[in-house]
């Protein structure tokens, strides 16, 4: 072979190499040249049901946010805007009258009509899991096809921001009776996202709505992966598996904020998480008990060996930011030995056995400081860790002794806080998974939830805070402080204090 012959083939083969080497650094989208219009996020269960009337728990929520939309809506400021209502005025103490925007169109074709917003409301006051939010609502009017009048049985200051929840959100009439049980399973909203498919206990996939009334999102599909374990969520975002994750564990935050390509977002939420107690079974019916309890947790150490600093110690079961929040408590201070006494004095005096039931792994780090504690008293705690869909229905059905869980006061107001939690009415799936009952307590929570001045509905619930730490039904841990790892190339992702994130502006540069 002559000599450049010989330079030409080794010149072609070092090229074939080089081109391969880089197509090796390059994704398939890269090489092709295609745009990223997929976003997976990252969270730690499953949707319990996409049907807002069927569940009210958080990763359900997360979903139900990019389906649905609200008459009006909060923003991440707790600022209540317009939604599907382009206005609306409060005619007298009892009735708000709503315009709604014309043209919207439901994921099947339908247009929003003033009977969708009769219907959902209608149909939101049979249900056992959320009718406790807008139960003060008397009637709903049709007034015209895009006018709706609504009446409350008495005055109720919070109503805007009950509409806001994500419960609230307004369903299409025809959808929800052609799918009829399977509705949850079938949702159809107004959102930016229509629903694509659901492979129960891995992933949900939503697809671009483009005849969005506010117009097209800019990702087209979004896939939400059910990670239930925190650092496997941090590492399937530092491989580049999912461009958000949702809940990053205390020991990981670091390693996300370090990271060249990942930015840790944080920010004080609205959420409260507690040890609780069934106070119908014993003998979490002796109020000693629950004191004696109180004294002998320390949260203090949870804060510091679970969440690694991140969150603060709660003494209230409504976080600081919250309309009505009472600063004056002080909780319990850990007092081992004042723990002993009370349960010597509550007939105890040498313990008992009982189960904390939880679900997840940060749950389950938490139940094992309060096991350790416990064991220190007497009191030997079994932990009982079931999946969440299942550990919702348990506990709303009391089947349980002690549990962990957390609530959000997403309305940002004392009676979302309260009322689903401590009202006798609400007792079981509604919140109030104590099955606690106080007369006194019932009464400054209807006081607050009738009121319209301010400053009587905050000296109320002040009140109410007083009581319920007293009367202990829970150990109030901590306030939680959202975190959410995110891509940098992921750009819009703002965290809502509520902890139910929208999607429709985020995308990637």
């Amino acid at each position: 072979m002559p000599r450049n012959k010989k330079l030409i083939v080794v010149i072609s083969a070092i090229m074939v190499f080089a081109l391969a080497l880089a197509g090796c650094g390059q994704s398939s989208n890269e090489q092709a040249g295609v745009e990223k219009d997929t976003l997976v996020v990252a969270q730690s269960a499953d949707a319990k049901s996409l049907d807002p009337h069927a569940t009210n728990d958080s990763t359900s929520s997360n979903v139900a946010k990019q389906i649905y939309n609200t008459l009006v809506e909060s923003t991440e400021d707790m600022e209540i805007v317009p939604g599907l209502a382009k206005e609306w005025e409060q005619v007298d103490d009892l009735t708000w009258e709503f315009k709604l925007r014309q043209g919207v169109k439901f994921h099947n074709g339908e247009e929003l009509k003033a009977s969708d917003v009769k219907f959902t409301f209608e149909r939101m006051l049979q249900s056992s899991k959320v009718s406790h939010i807008v139960e003060a609502i008397d009637t709903v009017e049709v007034v015209d096809d895009y006018t709706v009048r609504i009446k409350t049985k008495e005055p109720f200051g919070p109503l805007l921001a009950h509409l806001a929840h994500s419960a609230s959100s307004i369903l299409n009439e025809k959808a929800v009776k052609e799918a009829g049980d399977n509705y949850g399973q079938n949702p159809v909203g107004t959102g930016p996202f229509k629903f694509k498919s659901w492979q129960a206990g891995d992933n949900i996939v939503l697809e671009r709505f483009d005849d969005y009334f506010r117009g097209p999102s800019q990702i087209k599909q979004i896939t939400y992966r059910v990670i239930p374990e925190g650092t496997n969520r941090t590492i399937a975002l530092e491989t580049g598996e999912v461009d958000i994750a949702y809940g990053i564990e205390p020991i990981d935050q670091d390693r996300v904020a370090n990271h060249e390509d990942l930015e840790l977002l944080k920010q004080p939420a609205l959420a409260m998480y507690y040890v609780g107690f069934n106070v119908e079974k014993e003998p979490f019916d002796n109020k000693l008990v629950r004191k004696a309890i109180s004294h002998a947790i320390n949260t203090d150490d949870i804060i510091e060996a679970v969440l690694n600093g991140a969150g603060v110690k709660a003494v209230s079961p409504i976080a600081p930011r919250v309309f009505g929040y009472n600063d004056q408590l002080e909780g319990y201070e850990y007092n081992p030995e004042k723990a002993k006494e009370l349960l010597k004095e509550a007939g105890y005096e040498n313990g008992f056995e009982t189960k904390i039931m939880i679900s997840g792994s940060q749950a389950n780090q938490i139940a094992q400081v309060v096991q350790a504690q416990l064991k220190e008293v007497g009191i030997d705690v079994a932990i009982e860790q079931i999946e969440w869909g299942t550990y919702i229905d348990k506990t709303a059905s009391g089947d349980h002794e002690m549990f962990f869980l957390g609530w959000g006061t997403v309305t940002a107001d004392a009676d979302y806080g309260l009322y689903p939690m401590f009202h006798s009415a609400s007792k079981g799936a509604a919140g109030n998974r104590f099955f606690y009952e106080n007369k006194e307590l019932d009464e400054l929570l209807e006081k607050g939830k009738t009121s319209t001045d301010p400053k009587e509905r905050e000296e109320a619930y002040k009140k109410a805070q007083e009581i319920i730490v007293d009367d202990a039904p829970l150990v109030p841990t901590h306030y939680k402080i959202e975190t959410v790892g995110i891509q940098k190339n992921v750009k819009g992702f703002k965290i809502h204090p509520a902890g139910h994130h929208s999607l429709y502006n985020v995308h990637f540069e």
